[in-house]
């Protein structure tokens, strides 16, 4: 199916790469349809990939691997919040940290609070509220993220 994106223009979307919020994200809780995206021409493993809603073109929330950010992340979660998603294994499961991106972006930040969990066997999505006290709704990343690219070259 041919979708309009806020990144990317017009995409072609295979049914295998939508994913399922049963109760949308924080913030568009109506939305409830999304995808990946990323720019394969420049990334063959993207740092930064795009969470774009399906029901709304202009709703493309930039998200991060945790653990490109803070290699000890380690989300406390209830285990009922995470039923809905189906059988979760160290093979199925993807977790993303929303990324804030102001102008400056010498002050992006990460959520380490509110992480999104996936099942990319039954392509169900949630964000939950970790337990863990200690991790901030803005965990500023672009040193660590520019350390890591000097680590890259």
């Amino acid at each position: 199916m041919m979708i309009q994106t806020k990144h990317f223009g017009e995409i072609d979307l295979t049914e295998d790469k939508i994913i399922s919020f049963e109760n949308g994200i924080m913030g568009f809780e109506n939305f409830k349809k999304f995808t990946l995206l990323y720019d394969s021409e420049k990334e063959d493993r993207p740092n930064i990939s795009w969470l774009q809603s399906l029901d709304e073109t202009n709703l493309a929330l930039p998200v991060i691997n945790p653990f490109l950010v803070k290699s000890d992340y380690d989300p406390v979660v209830e285990d009922e919040l995470l039923k809905p998603l189906g059988e979760l294994n160290d093979e199925n499961i993807a977790i993303f940290l929303v990324m804030t991106i102001p102008s400056d972006i010498e002050k992006m930040t990460v959520n380490l609070k509110a992480p999104i969990i996936v099942n990319s066997d039954t392509r169900k999505g949630c964000q939950i509220i970790v337990e863990n006290q200690d991790y901030p709704i803005k965990y500023n990343v672009y040193e660590v993220l520019q350390n890591a690219k000097k680590g890259d070259e």
